[in-house]
């Protein structure tokens, strides 16, 4: 289950999305430990560049398809290492701060879950009156990022102990633009369709020739 906050409007500070997953605690702050996977995951940023700096940080740069109208953005991150998680602070836009809280699953959640993701956006870096004017570049994806990650953090419980897969997804897939993605799975699903047939013709061929 998913609980999920609205998007921040001009008299808002604070956005945030809670997801369960199969992970186990010590699993979940190891896997948030890589920054540049849990931005690449959301399917909103198309990136154009991405790179660490001098002060342990990160600058990135790229496209946000989150509004109707996408922006472009130029960012540098800061990374806190905190107890029960990680915070990721921006030098420049109109959030200030990403919080990854994580926590052992509630009590009566489903027997897959082993731990709580909780992610809080925080802008009250800017004044109400900044914030009104910058509503155009406001990230609205975090509900679908949740979303995203949740599904990614199911598929890494079932196929990360494959090697082949991890390497598929760190080196091809996780570079590539959100469409780009969406053409590959398409695709592949063809191909194992047009494959199911071609084996469902070979075995009619011998039930009946052999």
């Amino acid at each position: 289950m998913n609980d999920s906050s609205t998007a921040p409007v001009a008299n808002e500070d604070v956005a945030w999305a809670s997801i369960e997953t199969p992970l186990d605690v010590d699993e979940l702050k190891l896997f948030c430990q890589d920054i540049e996977r849990l931005f690449r995951i959301n399917p909103m940023l198309i990136f154009k560049d991405w790179q660490a700096n001098k002060e342990d940080g990160f600058q990135f740069s790229g496209q946000n398809i989150s509004q109707e109208e996408a922006f472009d953005f130029d960012l540098t991150l800061s990374i806190n290492a905190v107890t029960d998680g990680v915070q990721i602070n921006y030098q420049q836009g109109v959030k200030s701060s990403t919080t990854f809280t994580i926590e052992a699953a509630d009590s009566g959640s489903n027997l897959n879950s082993k731990s709580k993701l909780t992610i809080t956006e925080n802008y009250n870096g800017m004044s109400e009156q900044e914030r009104k004017e910058n509503l155009h570049t406001v990230d609205r994806s975090l509900t679908v990022w949740a979303k995203y990650l949740q599904q990614y953090f199911l598929s890494w419980q079932r196929w990360s102990r494959f090697g082949l897969w991890r390497w598929y997804m760190k080196r091809v897939w996780q570079p590539m633009k959100p469409s780009g993605r969406r053409i590959t799975y398409m695709l592949l699903w063809i191909t194992a369709f047009e494959i199911a047939l071609i084996i469902l013709g070979v075995a009619i061929y011998y039930i009946e020739y052999a």
